[in-house]
């Protein structure tokens, strides 16, 4: 379909897509058309008059269209270009090229002043950012601007881009002379600076980061019962993000906090928000929490003049309506003078300015951007105000940061991110650091270390930093223990209950006779966790926790925590707000109420673990927590259930499934006697069989949705978000039965469980529920974040497993030990692939192991590693032990011609391979040489891959030489390599002495159109010809030589 037909076909497609964006993206699209001449100025004008967007869009539509394909193809690529791809779904969108590049020295002197700035407009639209009131002084001193078109200019209703886009306007309306001016002005500033701050501002920025530092000093979240300095136990996690400037989306990690604003990973250069997503626990708010403290301390961000840092939960009760002023100044740092000389370079200076938005997860409403709001100065809803300046509306070029857990990530709210990062817990090294830190005995941290490094299961759980503190506080309780008994997150929740309470007490009691003799305060404190969850509600104030029965010893504890919110002055202690230690602490709160009292019914029980899959929304509740709520603590125990089953499918789903796997696990064999006589064992043992029996028929549900298998093809099944957490809740309950009876209909060859967030946690879930299948399937868990430690707690299934990709994993050397030690002793197991990970040359004597004595290894996929020649000699060595494995794969790598050497001569007698990839190893002459021997001996490859190799021409004469002697190559890949039509001749000459040959990919760089097109063709008609003379040869009807072809294709 030609563009202009795709305009016309789809043209209420495309005026959703402007008429529902910003303003911002709408005007960046007319300033990449209006350089590129695809509408002149009364068109601009046209288009741009003032109206709602949707007409806006009407009108561009209507006049990009009349001016034919060509200039339909080029709005497609701007509109590729400014808007986000998750915005352009449904769209088929051609690959047209842009406008070719004309030479500037040349062009500069031909053109008017004001027809550069007209062809350079997007960028000199960046570039006067911070530099508005500098040029419009200049122009003003020159008699070129009045004083009223600079006010006009300089209106607080335009956010930065706006104002430069009118200066440009107005530039253009006052003819070439102002438009050289303001030309002679920008080639003279290489580009915004930081300005001099003034004493007025330099006061309050040293006021700010005082109380940044101050607050970002000691750790917030795990403050219970003591302060620990964040500079003392902080430990970095692992950052990933997605290198969209690498094919494949090769992930690449971050090394640092300092880096998150760099250019790797932008997906929406035009948009200004830095998403930092995790599960709950995995450090969101304390790597915030960093980043406060390193620009507090001129350790990092010294571009940014002001901070301003926000919790989400918090705001959710500014119940007034705020202006931007306010929300800065009353709710996080107010200057101690001169506040509107504050406000005003704040709002001059974007680019300097930093917002922080911790859990946006928590905030009430789901995101949206029906409201605009561009306003510094109108009050509006807090939750509004935080949306718009996400958006850019308000305070556009500003530096955002933001945390949330995935599931409160829309696609809605994706078209504003620059981009996305994940955050995926502490690596090995990272667990032993911060136990160590957390531990100044180095003997008594070593003892830790070896304990939790010799359970595989509480190995994986330390993985997840909130995990690993409770391991590393609770480590005496832990180890007095079974080293086998500690395999599931509810232990470790249960050892942190024990460990409070004792400490508590600080009696010689048993914890048994401990936990019975606080089983009231767990049941209040527990019931408050409960409502809080169903009214997503996480901050509770002192009226509510008398109406909750909640004491100052039930306090004292340690397991709520104050926490000052933004609309009550913390100083007066009656008003004083609490929050749970953690979210998850009051997820394990709101299970143990559900599994110890008798007025929760198997009802309730049924809406939790068949929560409504549709309520994707993070939070439903309209009213503010903070003002009437009311607990409904005189309501009957009937009543308190049936309001308890409807409000559960209000609350947050992923605290619900958080709170579901607490459930299962307080409903297991080994916790079912929990304080056994504040319930009777015969309701919970009901309450255990129907969470079994939700669990079973949910997975077996899902399994009777897997379609058929296309014929010729294995039966396949993608799994759904809800299958990786059921999987945890079988786990909690250590139940072999039921998870056997889990998987006992589940028919399929190949498991894919793709981007699901899966860690080391979850991968011991899936070991442990997955090595119960009957019959061998093919797991694939590429883009996930398994590492090292997800290998180790993935062994126990691979004995099931037929093959295992793993791409985009973050795995190491480390972690390939473990896995091929496992290989070599399970039967089934063929195939495994691990391209984009972490691998070295130290990898490879464990693959050479595998292919010695592995006899029926299939295939071994490395791509995109850090293999050189060095690993390829080593894998050499295997492949001549090996008469198995059809298919290799070191594309990617930097194994150069030494390496390709080395494999050339193992493969010469190989009877098995079938398929190998060398793309993009600059195996050069040397290699090609070899490899082209490799093909005068080897009778059994079918298919080689050589492209982005640096091969020339006089490679291809001995390729030439060697498929003149080869009898089974079918393929061979030279695309993008050096290669002219010199070389094309060698390889056409060779083929006349080839009958196997069919395919030859060849598209050289240095070659271009047609030339190209006759090469291929050339080629391709040869092999034809062959064909044709073979079937006549053998006396063959000419509907054979037809078969044939199409078979080809």
């Amino acid at each position: 379909m030609n563009a202009d037909q795709l305009f016309k076909a789809r043209r209420h497609q495309f005026i959703t897509i402007l008429g529902r964006g910003s303003v911002e993206v709408f005007e960046s699209i007319l300033d990449r058309l209006l350089a590129w001449d695809l509408l002149n100025w009364e068109e601009y004008e046209y288009v741009k008059s003032p109206g709602l967007l949707s007409r806006s869009s009407r009108n561009l539509l209507d006049v990009i269209t009349c001016k034919g394909t060509r200039a339909c193809e080029l709005f497609v690529v701007v509109l590729k270009d400014v808007i986000h791809s998750s915005q352009l779904t449904g769209l088929i969108l051609g690959n047209y090229k842009p406008p070719e590049e004309t030479d500037e020295s040349s062009a500069s002197l031909s053109s008017l002043a004001s027809q550069t700035l007209q062809k350079h407009r997007p960028d000199i639209v960046r570039k006067l950012h911070g530099h508005i009131a500098a040029v419009l002084e200049l122009l003003h001193r020159h008699g070129h601007f009045s004083k009223y078109e600079c006010e006009e200019v300089q209106l607080p209703i335009y956010t930065p881009s706006q104002q430069a886009r009118k200066l440009l306007d107005l530039t253009k309306a006052k003819g070439d002379d102002t438009a050289k001016v303001l030309l002679d002005y920008i080639e003279s500033e290489p580009g915004p600076v930081k300005h001099i701050l003034g004493n007025i501002c330099l006061k309050y920025q040293e006021k700010l980061s005082s109380t940044l530092a101050a607050q970002s000093r000691f750790l917030t979240n795990y403050a219970g019962t003591e302060n620990m300095c964040l500079e003392d136990i902080y430990v970095d996690c692992i950052l990933e993000i997605a290198n969209t400037a690498a094919e494949n989306d090769c992930l690449s990690f971050l090394v640092g906090l300092e880096d998150i604003f760099g250019s790797d990973g932008v997906s929406n250069k035009y948009a200004d928000t830095v998403l930092i997503t995790g599960e709950a626990g995995s450090g969101k708010s304390t790597s915030l929490q960093k980043i406060q403290q390193l620009w507090a301390t001129k350790q990092a961000f010294q571009d940014i003049t002001f901070v301003f840092a926000f919790s989400c939960r918090r705001l959710n009760f500014i119940d007034k309506p705020v202006s931007l002023k306010i929300l800065l100044f009353e709710h996080c740092c107010w200057p101690d003078d001169h506040q509107d000389e504050v406000f005003q370079y704040i709002l001059d200076h974007p680019e300097e300015i930093m917002f922080m938005f911790d859990g946006f997860d928590e905030f009430k409403f789901q995101f949206t951007d029906e409201e605009k709001h561009c306003s510094p100065t109108k009050p509006i809803t807090a939750l509004n105000l935080i949306f718009n300046l996400l958006q850019g509306n308000l305070m556009k070029n500003t530096k955002n940061v933001m945390t949330s857990r995935p599931n409160a990530v829309t696609a809605n709210l994706r078209k504003y991110l620059q981009k996305e990062i994940t955050l995926k817990g502490f690596s090995r090294e990272g667990i032993e650091m911060f136990i160590r830190k957390c531990h100044s005995n180095s003997s008594s941290a070593e003892h830790i270390l070896h304990f939790v490094e010799a359970n595989s299961a509480l190995h994986g759980l330390c993985h997840v930093p909130f995990f690993c503190w409770i391991v590393s506080k609770c480590h005496e309780q832990l180890m007095q223990n079974c080293s086998d008994f500690t395999h599931t997150m509810t232990d470790v929740y249960l050892l942190i209950l024990e460990h409070f309470l004792l400490h508590f007490t600080q009696s010689c009691q048993g914890i048994n006779e401990v936990l019975l003799s606080r089983v009231a305060t767990i049941l209040r404190l527990s019931k408050l966790a409960l409502d809080g969850l169903t009214s997503c509600c996480y901050i509770f104030s002192a009226a509510q926790l008398r109406e909750a029965e909640v004491s100052e010893e039930d306090i004292s504890l340690g397991f709520l925590v104050h926490s000052h919110s933004f609309s009550h002055a913390c100083s007066v202690v009656n008003k004083r707000n609490y929050e749970f230690l953690h979210i998850t602490v009051q997820c394990f709160f709101a299970a143990l109420y559900i599994t110890l009292n008798d007025n929760v019914g198997q009802s309730t029980l049924y809406s939790l673990f068949k929560h409504n899959q549709e309520n994707t929304s993070p939070n439903m509740m309209s009213a503010a927590c903070l003002k009437g709520w009311l607990f409904y603590c005189d309501q009957s125990g009937e009543q308190h259930k049936r309001r308890s089953e409807v409000m559960l499918q209000e609350a947050e789903r992923s605290n619900l499934q958080i709170t579901a796997s607490f459930v299962s696990g307080l409903l297991s064999g080994r916790h079912r006697n929990l304080m056994g006589k504040t319930s009777l064992i015969q309701r919970r043992s009901k309450k255990c069989k129907l969470v079994k029996k939700c669990l079973a028929k949910s997975i077996q549900k899902h399994f009777l949705s897997i379609p058929p298998a296309v014929g010729g093809e294995k039966k396949s099944m993608h799994a759904l978000p809800e299958f990786v957490w059921w999987i945890k809740c079988i786990y909690e309950m250590q139940d072999n039965d039921l998870a056997k009876q889990a998987v006992s209909k589940l028919d399929v060859d190949h498991l894919k469980l793709t981007y699901c967030g899966i860690g080391p946690v979850e991968c011991t879930a899936l070991a442990y529920v997955l090595k119960h299948l009957k019959n061998p399937v093919g797991l694939q868990l590429d883009y996930n974040s398994v590492g090292d430690l997800g290998i180790e707690q993935l062994l126990p299934c691979l004995d099931i497993c037929q093959s295992i990709y793993l791409r985009g994993n973050n795995i190491s050397d480390q972690g390939i030990s473990k896995l091929v030690d496992r290989a070599l002793d399970s039967c089934n197991l063929q195939k495994i692939a691990l391209f984009h990970n972490n691998l070295t040359d130290a990898c490879t004597p464990y693959f050479a192991k595998l292919l010695k004595h592995k006899d029926n290894f299939l295939a071994l996929r490395l791509g995109n590693n850090h293999l050189t020649a060095a690993g390829a000699e080593v894998l050499a060595e295997g492949l001549k032990q090996n008469n198995s494995i059809q298919y290799l794969g070191l594309w990617g790598n930097k194994i150069g011609g030494a390496g390709a050497c080395a494999l050339a001569a193992a493969l010469e007698n190989n009877t098995s391979m079938l398929w190998l990839s060398l793309v993009g190893n600059d195996v050069g002459s040397q290699g090609a040489k070899a490899l082209a021997l490799m093909l005068k001996k080897n009778t059994i490859l079918e298919e080689l891959c050589l492209q982005e190799n640096n091969l020339v021409d006089e490679d291809m004469l001995h390729f030439a030489e060697g498929l003149q002697n080869n009898s089974s190559l079918k393929v061979l890949k030279l695309a993008q390599n050096r290669i002219s039509r010199k070389g094309v001749e060698f390889i056409v000459k060779a083929l006349k002495h080839n009958v196997t040959i069919a395919s030859i990919w060849r598209k050289s760089r240095d070659c271009r159109g047609d030339r190209r097109n006759d090469s291929r063709k050339k080629i391709d008609i040869l092999i034809k010809n062959w064909k044709r003379e073979l079937c006549a040869l053998l006396l063959l009807p000419s509907w054979f030589f037809c078969l044939m072809n199409c078979i080809d294709r």
